[in-house]
């Protein structure tokens, strides 16, 4: 089997053999982009053949940012289009793909790599940990009066104004204020100026149809939107950015006030989001669809245990198995007035655990408590895993809402 970096001529060999892979066929151009794999770049997309020439497998990754705790903008290789045709699976294609990745993606000095895993058994044993969660939140319309608040009795109508725009009118308000949330919020990523050009990947970015409710402050300035469709009296809110609470509470407002509409769906909530609170009747709202979202992979574990804020000063000794590329470390990060410095030592651990293990710590959406708990994470002395949930817990729930 030889596997290979793809090259332009390749490109479609390679949408038609990751779409064979799930049974599936390719869409048809439409006007105006949309087409999801029209953002890939052929030198990060990977093509397996057979011993015959034939294709086989592939994988692809994509160019982004991922902001950390504390603010940090750091790169991301973002994993995608792995597939294996039904005909060689289990036989070691994906395997040797991702070794061939992950050995690809340090060549070129990446120390993080993040997915979405469409199983979630399969990741895990190439160093993957679901780092970021999404809930799905379905409300009543008409049980959705909102409570006053009782901390602020005298909270006065939120500042601003709300504009309703169609999807083919906005498309820089979209991009500027998604930048501008993503850079605040840990565990988001990019969206690269090219994927909103060719609208490659899903509501808003894509060419669907959708209206657009954007929130403006007192001075005119877009700081907030909603993307949303109506069908059969619900309301679908595709994603809500903002990094203000009052925008979001204004925007949730705008559509929760929708005429002709029973039912209103919030498709990404980060876990624990306040507007479920926020209702008069509690039982207004009903969460489901919890799942993982933004899967982590570190590569270079001093690099990226430096690249992040933390908001204790002290120790932390983690042992540090990766059991599919046969390595393993014990790392002692220090962290004083804010500066992290994190080098080998022989000092005894406070936790040891696998690198998946540590991929969903990384950016503070797992408490090492809860792994140590579930049996995952071994913690060496009673102190440590209430010492690791100190490190490790964020300022800001980490939350990622792009899809790739």
């Amino acid at each position: 089997m030889e596997i290979r970096s793809a090259t332009d001529e390749d490109l479609d060999v390679f949408v038609d053999t990751v779409h064979a892979a799930f049974g599936l066929f390719p869409e048809a151009p439409v006007d105006g982009g949309g087409l999801w794999w029209s953002a890939l770049d052929a030198d990060r997309c990977l093509l397996a053949r057979a011993a015959d020439g034939r294709p086989v497998g592939t994988a692809a990754t994509h160019a982004f940012e991922l902001t950390l705790p504390g603010g940090a903008l750091v790169p991301a290789a973002g994993v995608t289009a792995v597939g294996v045709l039904p005909t060689h699976r289990r036989q070691g294609v994906l395997r040797a793909m991702m070794r061939h990745q992950l050995a690809g993606l340090r060549e070129r000095g990446e120390f993080l790599s993040v997915l979405l895993a469409s199983e979630a058994p399969i990741y895990g044993r190439y160093g993957y940990g679901p780092a970021t969660y999404t809930t799905r939140l379905t409300v009543a319309r008409h049980k959705a009066a909102f409570a006053v608040p009782r901390a602020r009795p005298a909270l006065p109508a939120p500042a601003g104004t709300v504009e309703v725009l169609r999807r083919s009118e906005c498309g820089e308000i979209l991009e500027e204020v998604y930048d501008r949330y993503r850079r605040a919020q840990p565990g988001a990523l990019s969206r690269p100026h090219r994927w909103w050009r060719l609208r490659a990947g899903q509501a808003p970015v894509s060419a669907a149809p959708r209206y657009i409710a954007v929130h403006r402050d007192t001075g005119g300035v877009p700081d907030g939107y909603a993307s949303y469709a109506v069908e059969s009296g619900t309301l679908t809110v595709d994603e809500t950015i903002t990094t203000d609470d009052a925008v979001f509470t204004a925007l949730a407002r705008f559509v929760l006030g929708h005429d002709l509409v029973s039912t209103v769906v919030f498709k990404h909530l980060p876990p624990g989001h306040p507007l479920r609170r926020q209702f008069a009747d509690l039982r207004a709202g009903e969460a489901g669809g919890d799942t993982d979202w933004l899967w982590v992979r570190l590569l270079d574990v001093p690099r990226a245990l430096t690249a992040r804020d933390w908001p204790v000063d002290g120790e932390l000794v983690l042992d540090v198995e990766d059991p599919f590329l046969g390595e393993h470390g014990r790392h002692l990060l220090t962290v004083r007035d804010g500066e992290a410095d994190c080098v080998p030592t022989d000092r005894e651990p406070d936790l040891s655990l696998d690198v998946s293990d540590l991929g969903s710590l990384y950016l503070g959406g797992t408490a090492p408590s809860t792994l140590v708990r579930a049996g995952h994470v071994r913690a060496h002395h009673p102190d440590a895993a209430a010492l690791a949930d100190a490190f490790f817990r964020p300022e800001r729930p980490p939350h990622c809402l792009h899809w790739f």
